[in-house]
């Protein structure tokens, strides 16, 4: 899925407060050289979002010295300079980009260990390891973790985008939006339009999931038309002025049956369990046992098969994770989704998410659309 829709560049000051933090934990983490090329570690520390080209941009950071980016000159333009926090080094169609770069990390003195993005694709990692035959190289958790604790402009941005599409959830709960003898299909399209008219830059997923097909988790829209009699499961987003919405609501075309209601009423319980579970210093596994506990004590444990929910924000699936294993604790800006599921195979499925974040008062909720399963007489 697209998330790359960045918002504007923030005020330099911003960006030279994030380098110096990132250098901060260089030092905790004795990291020599911050590799990053893209994904949006970049955007976060530089404000520049590169492009998934060939041809490699990576900002060099290391411990101590000057950053600098180095880009293809054809994409130097693009580029907002930030003075104090990286400086350019635009290559052209005749140099190599991956020399340049080990030439820079040699510059910068002893070269020990080396941390490189996630998303720094395996070709120039390859061409770069024998240009620096001494050093150790991992991933680089240092902008990662660093983008886990939200600011108060970014919540600002969490909320915007969530209420945007509570808006379009509200729509679907209204009646508002045709479904009955459309296709998932036609629908996805329709919730896509509607993001972006609600102000979010891109479209990032609409998964539209009718009767059986709810029981596939990420379920791709097709040509299934939708019917009387059956359950229908959105789940939508997109990013909004760097930020992502992700929101899950499902609706009954008509009167639903005892089993379906039934289900729902745990699922709900859970979801709101797994909500309130949500507090600084609760580990994140924690928050997924709030809500798996619901559901397997009302026997549809083996049918909740995923986590609970994952961090959100410039990314649309970012750390940290709300599942079993991961003790991290909870701190104030952390967000992320809770969103628990029962999915019987061949039958129906049905989700309920909400993004959270944590605050020193408690979560707090981005979204609030009804959390009912609203029942369409159509």
């Amino acid at each position: 899925m697209n998330t790359q829709g960045a918002a504007e560049p923030l005020p330099t000051a911003v960006y030279t407060d994030r380098m110096a933090r990132a250098r901060a934990q260089m030092e905790d983490k004795d990291i020599d050289l911050l590799l990053l090329s893209l994904g949006l570690d970049l955007p976060y520390i530089s404000g520049y979002n590169a492009m998934p080209l060939e041809r490699l941009t990576m900002l060099v950071v290391p411990r101590n010295g000057e950053a600098r980016l180095v880009i293809p000159r054809m994409e130097a333009p693009r580029v907002r300079p930030q003075p104090g926090v990286f400086e350019m080094r635009p290559w052209g169609e005749l140099e190599n980009p991956v020399e340049i770069v080990a030439e820079l990390a040699k510059k910068a003195g002893t070269i020990d260990n080396v941390a490189v993005g996630d998303q720094m694709w395996a070709r120039f990692l390859v061409e770069l390891l024998p240009l620096l035959p001494d050093a150790h190289f991992s991933r680089a958790d240092v902008v990662t973790s660093m983008r886990m604790t939200k600011d108060a402009a970014e919540i600002a941005a969490l909320r915007a985008a969530g209420a945007a599409v509570d808006r379009i959830a509200a729509q679907l709960q209204a009646g508002e939006i045709d479904l009955v003898g459309r296709t998932e299909a036609e629908v996805s399209a329709d919730l896509s339009a509607r993001i972006v008219a609600e102000g979010h830059q891109v479209m990032n997923f609409a998964i539209v999931a009718a009767g059986e097909n709810a029981a596939s988790p990420h379920h791709h829209p097709g040509d299934r038309v939708i019917a009387k009699g059956e359950i229908l499961l959105c789940d939508f987003g997109g990013t909004m002025n760097g930020y992502c919405s992700d929101i899950t609501r499902c609706v009954y075309l008509g009167t639903p049956p005892a089993e379906i209601a039934d289900a729902y009423a745990v699922l709900h319980e859970a979801q709101h369990a797994a909500v309130v579970a949500g507090t600084v210093g609760t580990p994140c596994e924690e928050v997924d046992r709030a809500a798996r506990r619901i559901i397997t004590d009302a026997g549809y444990g083996e049918f909740f098969f995923h986590r609970t929910g994952h961090g959100i924000g410039m990314d649309a699936h970012e750390d940290p994770y709300m599942v079993e294993g991961n003790s991290l604790p909870l701190a104030a800006g952390h967000a992320f989704s809770v969103e628990p599921g029962i999915y019987l195979d061949g039958r129906w499925g049905m989700r309920l998410e909400d993004i959270v974040v944590a605050t020193a008062d408690g979560p707090v909720a981005m979204n609030t659309a009804n959390h009912d399963l609203v029942a369409l007489d159509v």
